[in-house]
């Protein structure tokens, strides 16, 4: 044992002597307490009595054409009343208080303008003032810009203002009071934007669409308020762990460190919700944002933007229509290599080369299916001190070590982030090159050097430390942390964190994509903040989450809002990350994650499954085989979500839309279109679960089940999966890496009750160019193959399910 790690030992040793717990336990946060990097509620500033604020209300000129026009904005402010001990508080039109006079206007006249990205996507945008240095492209738009396609829309006059329609919907623009009505291509709202004339029948102050200007600094945010409807349910905002449904609740989307998945802050907040309504909404911007769901006023949706411009894309369609939309806007999710999906072996930390070789020794002694090796904090000489070297005293040889691994047929990922503390090798030389964010006077705002990744020079020298070691044998990068871009930083770009820090994930997943992709090949990481476009890189995990049932059950209701937010790829760690993960709970989250887009235990030591009792070991390698042999569908589901921009794990009603009951579920979802996945997030080999509409089988059992609720036992996998009736799932012989499938021969297994004479399922070769669409027919009491489009490549066995 090396003096480094005896010393750890005996810290360790004291920590657990004091009761102190775990070596690695740090203090989260307290909410609310304002502290540093504490995420912003913009809607503060929407209720202070101080400032004042300019209702939309009338369009003064408007040009068809051009879809630009101008919107006049009347001036209010807070008046208050005392009634029978009771301040009341409520906006009241009030004239200019400018000096002089003459300069200023009581009413301002703004631009606003209406664009068509295509026939399902509508753009509204509103200034409230000069806008004298916008970029000339967004980082957050896949191209940069959007496309404006006004010849997909058909323009006619209506009475008092205009209309505008598509196939997909129409959009009506009154004059005054001004609305701007959305439709389906049915005719009925789907929302509109509030007026202050439409809140005059409620005792309830409600601030109508309007911007407010802060009487501190004279500094504008834009609040779009639009209408919500009884029964309408919102979902989205990124990895949100709170209720599923966010009607009635108050979203604060702000990058944070989260400390953990049962809070309301997020990891991975992203500017998007989509309603069951039929349309889904992205709020263009990087600054901070709060969204009122109805919590305030339950008929008012209001998007209260950091931003003094508003800039809205509407999206009209089911939720595979809005995600497909959404994602042609600002990207879908690149497809990661074949060994992403295989399993990922970490804990907090493996500390040396020696320790290293003996985990892949061990996973394949005892059999359990791998491709990934990560190494967390401890690689460097000095534990959590990031500066890309590995600790010379412990990796005698990390280049022959890596090329042993890929050998063997695993894969090295490597623990590293944004930030470098004062004692770090490399602090001088990031201050001195002024790769770091500065403060208001040119220092850095915090001990810590903090990249600025917004300066192409500071990404150019990051790329460079990434390339080394990519170069040395490296197949991926955790990209951890991103969460602490400084607020009232000043940014290479011109900026201050009020826009950068939100911006800083995106501009971190970026770096680390790109220079992996070119020296790699392929687009791989493993990270755990976004912002809007960040789905682009994958993929992202889902931060760190107690070792209980409740963070089980909230790191599915995080995964599910992500993959309504645009996300195709998103993994957990399996068992939980804070503390040793009970058997009986790590037990039943390792099918859970075997059932996800990517697979990785991480967390508190020990993680490994040999670690625990030899049940557990069985019952994890049974989970890891089920996962192995499911590949070929893993890797079909995952090539059509990346094309789709639909997530592999996925709410019930992305695929069953006009199933009411599927828009109540959060404790279950979908693995790709095919399966339906029921964790057990308590100690019980059975629990209720709700089917849609059809018939389903049970994956293990084979037992066959209509829709609505049931209880269901677990087969010996404790887990409950189910298959959808008329399905093919093709399967590969189990091999102990992805690099040792053989994907020449495939089998099919169908899954079709008595009734059921046909059965299709998708495949996609690791080098193939294309998804292909495989069925089957029943002739007498067997199935057979209708062709195969990848005849000369593999060859299929057919095996029936229900005997």
């Amino acid at each position: 044992m090396t003096s480094y790690m005896k010393k750890l030992k005996i810290i360790q040793l004291v920590f657990a002597i004091l009761g102190l717990g775990s070596f690695w336990t740090i203090s989260a946060q307290i909410q609310n307490s304002q502290t540093l990097n504490e995420p912003i509620d913009i809607s503060k500033d929407f209720e202070n009595y101080e400032n004042t604020f300019y209702f939309a209300d009338e369009l003064v000129s408007f040009d068809p054409e051009t879809g630009k026009g101008t919107l006049k904005y009347k001036r209010y402010e807070y008046q208050t009343r005392q009634a029978f001990n009771n301040m009341l508080m409520k906006p009241d039109n009030v004239p200019a208080n400018e000096f002089p006079a003459t300069e200023y206007a009581e009413s301002p006249e703004l631009p606003f303008q209406i664009q068509f990205v295509s026939d399902r996507t509508i753009r509204l945008k509103m200034t409230s003032g000069p806008q004298f240095n916008q970029p000339k492209e967004s980082l957050m738009l896949v191209e940069g810009t959007a496309p404006n396609h006004p010849e997909l829309w058909d323009y006619t006059t209506i009475e008092g203002g205009h209309q505008f329609s598509s196939d997909h919907g129409r959009v009506e623009i009154i004059s005054n009071p001004w609305h701007v009505n959305i439709y389906d291509e049915n005719g009925k709202l789907l929302t509109s934007t509030l007026h202050n004339s439409d809140v005059q029948n409620t005792y309830t102050p409600v601030l109508p669409f309007s911007y407010v200007r802060r009487n501190s600094d004279y500094s504008r945010s834009f609040s779009p308020v639009f209408s919500l409807q009884p029964g309408e349910k919102i979902f989205g905002c990124g990895e949100s762990f709170t209720q599923f449904n966010k009607r009635g609740q108050k979203v604060v989307l702000y990058t944070d460190d989260a400390n953990g998945v049962q809070n309301e802050t997020m990891y991975k907040p992203i500017p998007f919700y989509m309603s069951n309504r039929g349309y889904g909404v992205f709020m263009h911007t990087s600054s901070p944002i709060t969204v009122d769901f109805g919590k305030y006023f339950n008929a008012a949706n209001k998007m209260m933007l950091g931003d003094d411009v508003a800039d809205l894309f509407f999206f009209l369609g089911d939720p595979k229509d809005i995600l497909d939309e959404y994602t042609n806007l600002t990207g879908k999710a690149a497809m990661p290599p074949l060994w992403s999906f295989g399993f990922w072996m970490s804990r907090i930390t493996y500390f040396s080369e020696k320790e290293g070789r003996e985990i892949a020794k061990n996973l394949r002694d005892y059999k359990i299916p791998s491709d990934v090796i990560h190494f967390d904090t401890g690689w460097f000489e000095v534990d959590w001190r990031n500066n890309y070297e590995f600790a010379k005293e412990r990796f005698d040889d990390p280049v022959g070590m890596m090329a042993d691994m890929k050998e063997d047929g695993f894969h090295v990922s490597l623990w590293q982030l944004p930030y470098f503390t004062p004692k770090n090798t490399l602090f001088n030389e990031i201050v001195d090159n002024e790769y770091a964010v500065k403060d208001r006077k040119g220092n850095i705002p915090f001990e810590d050097a903090v990249l600025d990744f917004s300066n192409p020079e500071t990404v150019e020298w990051y790329q460079g430390k990434l390339k080394h070691l990519l170069d040395h044998g490296v197949g991926v990068f955790k990209v951890d942390f991103g969460e602490a871009a400084p607020y009232n930083g000043i940014y290479h770009s011109g900026r201050t964190g009020f826009y950068e820090h939100n911006l800083f994930p995106l501009r971190y997943n970026k770096a680390v994509a790109e220079i992996t992709q070119k020296e790699k090949g392929y687009t791989l990481i493993w990270a755990r903040s976004t912002w809007a476009g960040s789905q682009r890189y994958p993929l992202h995990w889902g931060g760190d989450a107690a070792t209980t049932n409740t963070a089980m059950s909230a790191t599915l209701r995080g995964g599910l809002s992500l993959g309504l937010s645009g996300f195709s790829f998103w993994s957990h760690d399996v068992g939980g990350f804070v503390t040793k993960s009970p058997e009986n709970i790590y037990r039943r989250w390792t099918p859970f994650g075997m059932l996800s887009s990517h697979v990785r235990s991480h967390g508190e030591p020990p993680t490994e499954p040999w670690e625990y009792s030899k049940e557990f070991l069985k019952d994890f390698r049974k989970a890891d085989n089920m996962r192995y042999e499911l590949m070929p569908y893993i890797y079909a589901q995952a090539k059509e979500s990346s094309e789709k921009g639909l997530p592999m794990m996925r709410a019930l009603f992305v695929e069953f839309p006009d199933d009411k009951g599927s828009w109540l579920i959060d404790d279950e979802y979908l693995f790709g279109e095919n399966m339906l996945v029921a964790p057990l997030f308590e100690e019980q080999n059975a629990r209720e679960v709700y089917l849609p509409e059809g018939t389903w089988i049970d994956y293990q059992t084979h037992k066959v089940y209509g829709k609505g609720w049931h209880t269901i036992e677990a087969g010996e996998i404790p887990i409950i999966a189910l298959v959808k009736n008329g399905t093919l799932i093709p399967h590969i012989k189990l091999a102990q890496s992805t690099r040792d499938m053989d994907w020449t021969k495939l089998e099919l297994q169908v899954f079709a009750d008595s009734n059921t004479n046909t059965a299709s399922g998708k495949v996609y070769l690791p080098d193939g160019e294309k998804i292909e669409n495989i069925s089957v027919k029943k002739e007498g009491k067997e199935f057979q193959l209708n062709g195969n489009p990848l005849s000369g490549k593999t060859s299929f066995k057919i095996e029936t399910a229900l005997k």
